[in-house]
């Protein structure tokens, strides 16, 4: 990923669960999602986000997006939080 520093400096929250949440309540900016998670998470976000009008930035890995945020574990999808 390109800006790896960009997602640790930023307001996110990692997790489908988390990112789901922040999508569905309009409080999401963009969404990363890695492309190796289980596809029936993927189009539910990609889903909710097409409905909401969010951005879909995709990662090739878990383990990727999850150092691109500063975690030592994978992270399957993570959305930055409107300004």
């Amino acid at each position: 990923m390109s800006n790896d520093k960009g997602l640790q400096d930023a307001h996110i929250k990692i997790g489908t669960k988390q990112t789901m949440k922040v999508v569905e309540s309009g409080l999401a900016a963009e969404v990363y999602v890695a492309e190796d998670c289980d596809q029936r998470l993927i189009s539910k976000v990609v889903s909710e986000c097409d409905k909401n009008g969010v951005h879909i930035n995709y990662v090739p890995t878990m383990t990727e997006l999850g150092e691109a945020c500063g975690i030592e574990v994978g992270a399957a999808m993570v959305a930055v939080l409107k300004s």
